[in-house]
């Protein structure tokens, strides 16, 4: 049985009315309980809850690691259908348990994105500072147990045992904040490291030359540092690394199209997560 949650209480508008109907059509029931979730509002934190108690399978459904945006407010809109990802987790708001693909989704992604979608290398110049950018309070209470308040303040006393570097700070931008319509890139700019929990952020740092301190459930701990008193020496993998990751994130995001059709299920499934 397939339960799609939408997300309740919420306007039509709302993603979880156009992606949940696409898991409907494109997912194969197995006669067993699988629940899918977009983001965790509404109460879908509970009833994520309700499924690990029940021992139940539950996929989470949210913008995919590499691709276009969407425009979120005042309410979501996809504008190109052909370069917008949705990722699919099992068990995670991000991919833990993936396989390194073919490569032929990669290239498929590379064809549709161009540059973005390529690992540039790691910047080897001067850098200045370390960027801190935390994931929403909601993410952050579910991830760390804690506020996203008292997160920033143990990482950025744990920082300052290890770095006499310039902190900055960037949030998640959101309508009237203000980092709202600002581009990270720009805080990327001579940065030496980006440090997070479960931002994606992570992953335009990665993909923009500057290497990663990240929780070990965000898609980028296969290839970041988890250890800030390595701040000043963090990891940066080789290109054959970056290459395996790119591979393994082509096979775990998808189009809307793709999910209704059925390439997910059966892209997932074949992994065995």
């Amino acid at each position: 049985m397939i339960y799609a949650h939408r997300v309740k209480g919420m306007p039509e508008w709302c993603l979880s009315n156009t992606l949940m109907p696409a898991i409907e059509k494109g997912w194969q029931d197995e006669g067993k309980p699988v629940h899918f979730f977009w983001g965790l509002a509404g109460q879908n934190i509970k009833l994520i809850k309700e499924c690990e108690e029940k021992k139940e399978d539950w996929w989470y459904i949210d913008l995919g690691y590499i691709g276009n945006k969407i425009t979120r407010y005042p309410q979501p809109i996809i504008h190109d259908h052909e370069k917008t990802f949705f990722r699919i987790c099992k068990g995670n708001i991000h991919t833990i348990r993936g396989v390194v693909g073919d490569g032929r989704r990669l290239q498929d992604l590379r064809n549709r994105l161009g540059k973005e979608a390529e690992f540039k290398g790691w910047y080897t110049g001067n850098t200045k500072h370390i960027l801190l950018c935390p994931s929403s309070p909601t993410v952050t209470f579910h991830i760390n147990g804690i506020s996203q308040e008292e997160w920033i303040r143990q990482v950025t006393e744990e920082l300052k045992k290890y770095t006499d570097r310039p902190i900055k700070f960037r949030n998640k931008p959101r309508p009237g904040n203000e980092w709202w319509e600002t581009d990270i890139l720009d805080d990327l700019k001579d940065a030496h490291c980006l440090v997070t929990n479960m931002s994606l952020g992570a992953v335009d740092s990665v993909m923009n030359q500057v290497p990663v301190v990240t929780h070990q459930r965000n898609v980028c701990s296969f290839i970041s540092s988890r250890d800030l008193s390595k701040i000043e020496k963090p990891m940066r993998p080789g290109r054959k690394t970056m290459e395996e990751w790119l591979k393994m994130i082509a096979e775990n995001q998808f189009r809307l199209e793709e999910i209704e059709n059925g390439t997910a299920y059966k892209t997932l499934i074949g992994q065995r997560v």
